[in-house]
């Protein structure tokens, strides 16, 4: 299955919820839910409704466009999280969180997970001093998110140092304002994650 290139404002009109995948644009004006919040396609006056394992699925595409992960990532992420001990749906949440590219975006340095994404892929980005290109990554405890030498150069880094401060950084991370770089302090918990989906409807999706 290819990534999805088209319009990413349909997925949020789709769900009917802001997925908040196109950055500062989704908190102003300009943001597609705010013109035209109405599903995308054809409109039909016959309501159906739901079925659970619609709703499941509903949930489960949700958060994989957040995260922009295709369904085989996401799938091993989950994986994953059945193999560790502990609640699995918190477990899946804190394995999405603490992938590279979300973490250079929780840190406020790109605007969106996309473009995140792109800045690992470029080579920008560095952890623990060494250059990484894979946004799959999961970052561990204590490790340094920085930029490599190409990252400070670029004129990316430049608009990073414009931009950043207006997004507040989560707890578990820790940034440095006047380097731009950053740490994981702490692994995620439930609580430190705005997630707009419900990881159990997920894992119920899952399981069957």
């Amino acid at each position: 299955m290819a990534r999805y290139t088209g319009p990413v404002c349909r997925l949020c009109r789709r769900n009917s919820e802001k997925l908040f995948l196109k950055g500062d644009r989704c908190f102003g004006p300009k943001c597609a839910m705010e013109r035209r919040p109405s599903p995308p396609g054809q409109r039909s006056a016959r309501r159906r409704k739901v079925s659970d394992r619609g709703l499941q699925l509903r949930e489960k595409q949700k958060a994989r466009q957040s995260y922009g992960l295709l369904e085989r990532q996401f799938r091993r992420l989950y994986r994953e999280a059945v193999r560790r001990t502990g609640p699995t749906g918190e477990i899946l949440l804190q394995l999405l969180e603490v992938r590279l590219d979300n973490v250079v975006y929780r840190l406020g340095l790109a605007e969106s997970r996309a473009q995140a994404r792109q800045v690992v892929r470029h080579g920008h980005i560095a952890v623990n001093g060494r250059k990484v290109d894979i946004p799959s990554m999961l970052v561990s405890l204590n490790d340094k998110i920085g930029w490599t030498d190409r990252g400070k150069r670029s004129a990316f880094f430049e608009l990073v140092k414009q931009w950043q401060g207006g997004r507040e950084v989560p707890g578990w991370l820790y940034l440095d304002p006047a380097s731009l770089e950053g740490q994981v302090t702490a692994l995620p918990q439930r609580a430190d994650i705005d997630a707009r989906f419900d990881e159990n409807a997920i894992i119920e999706y899952y399981s069957r």
